[in-house]
Order: structure tokens, then C-alpha cells, then sequence
């Protein structure tokens, strides 16, 4: 990033980097707790594996979400040399089972709720979409819609960014194992709606990861809304201030269209 976003939570970057245990935990602080039911997005922010940057992809994101009336939730998934696949996909999937058993309790409409993964994120929450990584074979019920902000598609060694590739699958990865974790050559027909967007000033993750995925849907027939912005770089957040800003507003216009036509 070549400038500080103005969204960064700088309190939250210090828990994020020193005091978040490098396991599983769930972020329920933006659960609208008005008494009212509210439609739900689990939110997945990025860090190439490394780390959960929720100071920038989680709390304002969340933030802005509750804004719009919507409950959120933040996954902490496992990290480092903890985040073999499928360690985080395993991690999204326990979030999402824990939540949907408290769904009464929280207040929360799950129909059709929406997965929001930022960067590396984008990845895991991509890859929850694919029925071989994600909601099926966790025997989970499909989201309502993905939402995709600047992220790896492809762990293709010319095409991924190296930190999330050498996390998730190890620096001596096979080809086979890169294919299966490439999110466009797992798609079907049955994936989920999808908001996916990238700026083209990206220095950290290519724009070809968001355009060969916005192919990948259009070939499978899923709906999809794809958006580049010029002169956004990577680790954008909410965006405020740039060419992308607003962004949250259309994702969530997308996801509740989705939900209006729920024959998916």
C-alpha cells in the first residue's frame, strides 16, 4: 500500500499483531443487538496466510455493515505454519456451524448469508464456494453470496501471491495441489452468487487473479459482478477516499438481490 487507508483501525492493528493467538476465534462484537433479526456476513479478512489483518478487511468492514443493518462476524483461522490447507477451511466452516447454531440467540436471518473475504481471505472465502473445498464438503448450507475484495484466485506459482501460496500449501507444492486450490478451475454451475472486485494499481496481488475469475463465472452461468478500479492499490479496505469507495454499498445491494431470488 502505497498510502495508509483512512479506514485503518489502528487500535485493532496492535491486538491484531500482538495479542491475537494464532488459532481459531470468532469475532462477535458487530452483532447488532437491537432485538431486531438482520441478514448475516462472515467476514474473512486477509494476510496471505500470515496473519488475520482485521484492522483494515475485519473492524471496518463490520463497522460498515452494521450501518447498512446487517450482522457481522469476524473469523480468526489458523496462520503460518498452522494454515496448511485445510486448516482454514476448517476454521470457516467451524465459524459458520457455531453461528448457525446460535442463529436464534444472535438475532440473525441466515438464509442466504454472505461470506465477505478480503486478499488472502478472498481466497478461503472463494474457496468455500467450490464444492470441494468449501460448503459441501462440510456439509454446510451454500452461502447466498460471495463478496471478493482484491483476492487470490489462482496458486498458480505466475499468477499468486507467493506468502499465501507458500502458507497454504508449502514452498514444494505439486502442480496437482496448485490446480485444486485454484479457486477458476474448481468452478461449476452451483457456485454462489459473487461480488468480486481489485483495483488495477495492485502491486501485492495481480488484477488477472479477479479477471480470470469473473471469466470462471461467466462461463459456469453464476451470477456475478465484477469491478476493477483505477488507481486503487492493494489492502484498500472500505476504500474510503479512492476510486472504489462505496464498494461495500454495491456489494451488499448485490447480496440482497440474491436474496430476493433465492432459486439459486
Amino acid at each position: 500500500m502505497a498510502n495508509r487507508p483512512i479506514d485503518l483501525d489502528t487500535r485493532q492493528s496492535l491486538r491484531d499483531v500482538f495479542f491475537t493467538p494464532n488459532r481459531y476465534a470468532l469475532d462477535e462484537r458487530f452483532v447488532l443487538r437491537d432485538g431486531k433479526r438482520h441478514p448475516l456476513a462472515v467476514i474473512v479478512p486477509g494476510g496471505g496466510y500470515g496473519m488475520v489483518c482485521s484492522f483494515i478487511e475485519g473492524t471496518p468492514v463490520a463497522r460498515k455493515l452494521n450501518e447498512l443493518g446487517i450482522s457481522a462476524f469476524i473469523v480468526y483461522y489458523r496462520t503460518r505454519k498452522k494454515a496448511r490447507y485445510p486448516a482454514p477451511q476448517e476454521d470457516l466452516a467451524r465459524a459458520i456451524r457455531e453461528i448457525l447454531a446460535k442463529a436464534d440467540a444472535y438475532h440473525l436471518d441466515v438464509d442466504n448469508y454472505s461470506i465477505w473475504g478480503s486478499s488472502a481471505g478472498g481466497h478461503l472465502a472463494a474457496s468455500f464456494g467450490t464444492e470441494a473445498m468449501g460448503y459441501s464438503r462440510f456439509d454446510l448450507p451454500k452461502p447466498g453470496a460471495l463478496i471478493l475484495s482484491y483476492p487470490v484466485i489462482s496458486l498458480r506459482r505466475e499468477l499468486t501471491h507467493a506468502g499465501t501460496h507458500d502458507n497454504l500449501l508449502g514452498k514444494h507444492a505439486t502442480f496437482a495441489q496448485e490446480r485444486f486450490a485454484s479457486v477458476d478451475e474448481q468452478m461449476t454451475k452451483n457456485y454462489p452468487p459473487t461480488y468480486i472486485w481489485c483495483g488495477d494499481a495492485d502491486a501485492t496481488v495481480a488484477p488477472e487473479n479477479t479477471k480470470r475469475m469473473a471469466l470462471a463465472l461467466e462461463r459456469a452461468g453464476v451470477p456475478y459482478q465484477c469491478e476493477i478500479f483505477p488507481g486503487v492499490d492493494h489492502g484498500a479496505g472500505p476504500a474510503t477516499g479512492t476510486a472504489a469507495e462505496g464498494w461495500i454499498e454495491r456489494a451488499a445491494a448485490f447480496w440482497m438481490q440474491q436474496r430476493a431470488t433465492p432459486d439459486r
